[in-house]
């Protein structure tokens, strides 16, 4: 009696199933348009061992066939594992960064700013870039309500980073309220009024984290949100 039996119930499950390269599974749609199953490394093998133990004696699966699927099922545990050690990392990188968010609160950071929330008890202390050298150097503050209340004149500056200090005082030498105050530098370069860039020192208010490894956003007083890779410094 001829033996009839072969490999194909199981091949057609195989079928039913793709493996991608993104993931431990794949989704597959059939010839009706509906969605496919899952096929993890353990179904995979399962439905392996289930075509070796129906195969037709008389026509066994060649030796390329089943190396061919040894090496599919290599390349599913393969990505099961990078899948596995990618999330580790990405734990991992989170915790580092909820750790390192927890520290900077409540710490001042130095950022490319012109406007920032003041507390005029102190000091307090800024920076301009300088583009070239100028004869004359100055910065004149706003308070919120957009009103010039003082001019910091620095005279004579070569380029490149030019300190400043504000006492929070108006023109007349009055102590101002602590609030979010506007600065504006300036310099006369080539007989013309050129605008410079000032860094200020910011306070940090709170912290929110990056989702699925993003980058960590800084909430400033007086500025807003910004991302952690825009802060040139931070102080106490």
């Amino acid at each position: 009696m001829a033996i009839s039996t072969t490999n194909s119930t199981a091949q057609s499950v195989l079928d039913k199933y793709s493996v991608n390269k993104t993931g431990t599974s794949a989704e597959t749609t059939a010839s009706d348009g509906k969605k496919g199953g899952k096929l993890g490394k353990d179904e995979f093998l399962k439905l392996m061992v289930a075509q070796m133990n129906n195969q037709n004696p008389l026509e066994p699966q060649g030796n390329g066939e089943f190396i061919a699927q040894l090496a599919q099922f290599s390349t599913v545990e393969g990505i099961t594992n990078l899948n596995t050690s990618v999330g580790s990392i990405l734990s991992g990188s989170q915790s580092s960064q909820a750790l390192q968010a927890s520290t900077l609160v409540g710490r001042k950071v130095i950022v490319d700013t012109d406007k920032v929330k003041v507390d005029t008890s102190a000091d307090f202390k800024g920076a301009l870039n300088l583009t070239a050298s100028s004869p004359n150097v100055w910065v004149n503050v706003y308070n919120d309500a957009g009103s010039q209340v003082n001019r910091l004149n620095l005279g004579q500056q070569s380029s490149g980073l030019v300190n400043f200090t504000w006492d929070g005082t108006d023109a007349s030498g009055k102590k101002l309220a602590a609030g979010t105050y506007r600065f504006e530098a300036q310099a006369n370069v080539n007989d013309t009024t050129t605008a410079m860039k000032t860094s200020l020192p910011a306070n940090v208010d709170s912290v929110t984290l990056g989702q699925n490894g993003g980058e960590m956003t800084l909430n400033l007083a007086g500025v807003g949100s910004i991302g952690i890779s825009k802060v040139q410094a931070v102080g106490q």
